[in-house]
């Protein structure tokens, strides 16, 4: 219970490149009373200030290494210790065991739903996407083609596939995804806190999430709604 009688709850989202974590997220935090931290973001804006930590993870970036357990798991706790009375959703963290340990260690996780999409879904949904590179137009072969195969409607400039999204590229990145993630989705299992939510689209696991968090949380859309 929080300091005012309210139920804090310590979620996790875990789900490969693609699955479409960032939207299940942002749905989240409109209808629920949770604060989100994405390591991506906090890693950005401590790079962007280069405060210490910025720095250092910079410095393993530059070298395409990746970053160390200990100074992920330290930049995280040191922003949740702000996040103290509140509910929160986190993203990209813990990415292997040694973090959820250390996250254990300190706040006691209530629930990780993990969106489980098959790779075959998701490589089809990158490799569909091209881009415009000066407008920053973004378009996807299977629902919103160009009028014209390789070439943008507005310019007729040809698009281009960003090194992200080409097939080996994705196929490498959802492999890296599994191995290093799986042992964490087990580690959650064990303790009896894993929820997976299955489907090949955003619009369908959705409602299953949102009805699963209405069991721990109220909606608070709802209420903002019907306040006069």
């Amino acid at each position: 219970m929080g300091s005012a009688g309210r139920v804090l709850l310590r979620a996790v989202i875990m789900g490969p490149p693609g699955s479409g974590k960032g939207t299940v997220s942002s749905r989240i935090i409109k209808h629920f009373d949770l604060k989100h931290l994405s390591s991506g973001d906090l890693l950005r804006d401590n790079m962007n200030k280069g405060t210490e930590i910025g720095v250092l993870a910079k410095t393993f970036i530059d070298q395409g290494k990746l970053i160390p357990d200990d100074v992920m798991t330290r930049l995280a706790l040191h922003e949740l210790k702000n996040l103290a009375q509140y509910s929160w959703l986190l993203d990209g963290f813990p990415r292997t065991v040694p973090q959820a340990e250390a996250l254990d260690k300190v706040h006691q996780i209530d629930t990780v739903i993990d969106l489980n999409v098959p790779f075959e879904i998701i490589k089809q949904r990158l490799t569909s996407r091209w881009i415009h590179p000066s407008s920053g137009r973004v378009y996807n072969t299977e629902f919103n083609p160009p009028k014209k195969i390789g070439i943008d409607d507005i310019t007729g400039e040809p698009l281009i596939q960003r090194e992200d999204d080409k097939p080996e590229t994705v196929t490498k990145r959802l492999k890296a995804y599994e191995a290093q993630t799986k042992p964490v989705l087990e580690y959650y299992r064990n303790k009896g806190v894993l929820e997976t939510f299955s489907g090949t689209e955003t619009n369908k696991i959705w409602p299953q999430v949102y009805a699963f968090l209405q069991t721990k949380l109220p909606d608070i859309s709802e209420k903002e709604a019907s306040t006069p």
